[in-house]
């Protein structure tokens, strides 16, 4: 099979994009890119380093994000599962970026740029939630912001195909194959909603 190891031959295979799709291009939040990242609960975000890539989900009750100033954003770190992967490719690697989604829009906003992460005590406070903090703020200083085309999501009915979700593995049964059912299995899908719901913040 071959193997594309050239611009010119990836471009050749393609063309030019459409005016739109780089006139849409900004460096900072316009009103209307605020308006639609503000109502974003939902994010991916997407950082590299010395080991690799990482994408991370991140996800919270509100505005998954802070807008600091319009070049600016910040990301609370919730609790997770202490692998500290995208943290460790931030102090490493400044380099993200981040997909925001709006439940029933086919739209994705895509933010790229830079990040480094602070502790910062007046910052950690802004997103208090029953008296607990993020341990870190992720602060994201914007070079652009753009929509992405809404294909992909309208291709997959991300938002109208109904749950998928059942036959899937459960993350117990994921754990006891990973372990040779050493951990995880049924106790661990049991205990685990209540668990989620002790340490959502």
């Amino acid at each position: 099979m071959r193997r594309i190891e050239d611009i010119a031959s990836l471009e050749a295979l393609y063309g030019t994009p459409g005016a739109a799709a780089t006139r849409k291009v900004a460096d900072h939040l316009t009103p209307l890119y605020r308006k639609w990242i503000m109502a974003a609960r939902f994010c991916v975000l997407s950082t590299v380093g010395p080991e690799g890539t990482d994408g991370s989900p991140r996800g919270d009750d509100g505005p998954v994000v802070l807008e600091l100033d319009p070049r600016r954003l910040a990301l609370p770190d919730w609790r997770g599962n202490q692998r500290l992967d995208s943290l460790r490719n931030i102090v490493e690697d400044g380099r993200i970026s981040v997909m925001f989604m709006v439940p029933g829009s086919d739209t994705v906003v895509r933010v790229n740029g830079r990040a480094w992460l602070t502790d910062d005590a007046d910052l950690r406070a802004r997103f208090e939630r029953t008296g607990r903090q993020p341990a870190t703020v992720i602060v994201i200083e914007i070079a652009q912001v753009y929509t992405q085309c809404a294909r992909a999501l309208m291709r997959a009915g991300l938002w109208t195909a109904g749950d998928a979700s059942e036959g899937l593995p459960s993350v117990g049964e994921i754990l006891a194959e990973m372990t040779a059912g050493a951990e995880g299995g049924a106790a661990y899908d049991s205990a685990w909603p209540d668990r989620a719901k002790r340490s959502m913040w």
